[in-house]
């Protein structure tokens, strides 16, 4: 179950790096796209920002960076007909006034390097060279190895906040403080955002983790890798004090695997002196690991988020 799980996973972020080149159609608002946006720490990739109806430079908005961009606006652009519908769910509670005025970066993956960019880097090297070797085989006698030769997330994350950071506040019209701005994702994706928060706490006032992977890969037996993520954000959690964190899961598919490890992440929280008003952690029974289940739940970290 495991090597098909890899072999599947691979195949389609694979298919995602090679999504066709037209802008995805929204339900409202305007789509721009930054693309093959280049750095000097990741491989240039596509970014695609949604602006609300009525932007305009008169105002300020705050700006939510969600990775697997590709993912976020357009169903028919997706290899399986999904999509989160960002959209949608924020022109819906800006029309209500539940949340402040921002606009949001769909940073694209990058196919195949998808893992190595989103795998927390200081916690991969935190492990034994032994366990280290182990994770770096997986997928290797296929000639696709899972992590290639090692996480370069601290890349990805230097990539985000010294380059397309300071691009967006000098070209859209943003709030560029910490209070300001926020980073979400899902599956890997909520990894890299708990990373970045943790790496980034002047950055970054709150992250949003949805179905977040915490196996690293796709197996629970004999796995080192979570204990090492759970350890990593034990020391390395930013202050309750100005800083906000939302967590879910699933039951079924992925989703199965993850709520032991969320519960011990729970524990973390706690005792670091996050509360209610700070943290956020929800179990959706039932839900599998999919954009149709994040795109049902999107409004709850959203309004947490952003909430007036």
């Amino acid at each position: 179950m495991a090597k098909k799980l890899l072999f599947t996973t691979l195949v389609l972020i694979s298919t995602a790096a090679n999504l066709f080149a037209q802008l995805p159609k929204v339900a409202c608002g305007t789509v721009e796209r930054l693309e093959k946006f280049q750095s000097k720490f990741v491989d240039p990739r596509n970014v695609d920002i949604w602006l609300p109806a009525g932007y305009s430079g008169d105002k300020k908005y705050a700006v939510l960076y969600m990775h697997d961009g590709q993912a976020l606006y357009d169903s028919t652009l997706m290899w399986n007909k999904q999509e989160w519908g960002v959209d949608e769910t924020m022109c819906k509670l800006l029309a209500e006034h539940k949340i402040k005025d921002c606009i949001v970066v769909g940073i694209w993956n990058n196919g195949v390097k998808r893992f190595p960019e989103y795998f927390p880097q200081k916690a991969f090297y935190s492990m034994a060279q032994q366990q280290q070797e182990k994770i770096l085989a997986i997928g290797r006698d296929k000639g696709t190895p899972l992590l290639g030769d090692g996480p370069v997330s601290d890349n990805y994350l230097k990539f985000l906040v010294t380059e397309l950071k300071p691009y967006i506040d000098s070209h859209y019209s943003t709030i560029p403080d910490q209070q300001h701005t926020f980073t979400v994702g899902s599956s890997m994706g909520g990894l890299i955002s708990m990373y970045a928060i943790c790496e980034y706490p002047d950055v970054f006032s709150g992250a949003a983790c949805l179905s977040t992977h915490w196996p690293g890969t796709f197996t629970t037996e004999d796995n080192p890798i979570p204990a090492a993520f759970l350890e990593y954000l034990k020391t390395h959690l930013p202050s309750p004090a100005n800083h906000k964190l939302y967590f879910d899961y699933g039951s079924a598919t992925l989703d199965a695997m993850y709520k032991p490890y969320q519960q011990q992440a729970d524990n973390i929280m706690k005792e670091a002196g996050y509360t209610e008003n700070d943290w956020i952690t929800r179990e959706y029974p039932g839900a599998d690991h999919s954009e149709n289940s994040w795109r049902k739940r999107l409004s709850v970290p959203l309004l947490f988020l952003l909430g007036k």
